[in-house]
């Protein structure tokens, strides 16, 4: 036969783990939403730059790889 001991210390132990489980789980949560809307931010980032270097080069003529304007350019644009 169990003690008192035993009726007051288990329940005690049990509800221990549980308060301990549930600081520990939000905690470690939140730290993974904030990694993966930290991540999510560096990808936008990294995608924003990509097409904005896109969209430069698509500016760009072939005959001009620098984006310097051209000798022809010029000639053929009236005055």
């Amino acid at each position: 036969m169990p003690t008192a001991a035993h009726v007051i210390y288990i329940p005690a132990m049990l509800m221990l783990g549980v308060v301990l489980g549930y600081i520990l789980g939000s905690r470690a949560a939140r730290d993974a939403l904030l990694a993966d809307q930290a991540r999510k931010e560096a990808r936008a980032a990294r995608r924003a730059a990509l097409a904005a270097k896109d969209s430069g080069l698509k500016d760009r003529s072939p005959e001009d790889p620098d984006g310097s304007p051209s000798a022809e350019n010029d000639e053929a644009a009236p005055s």
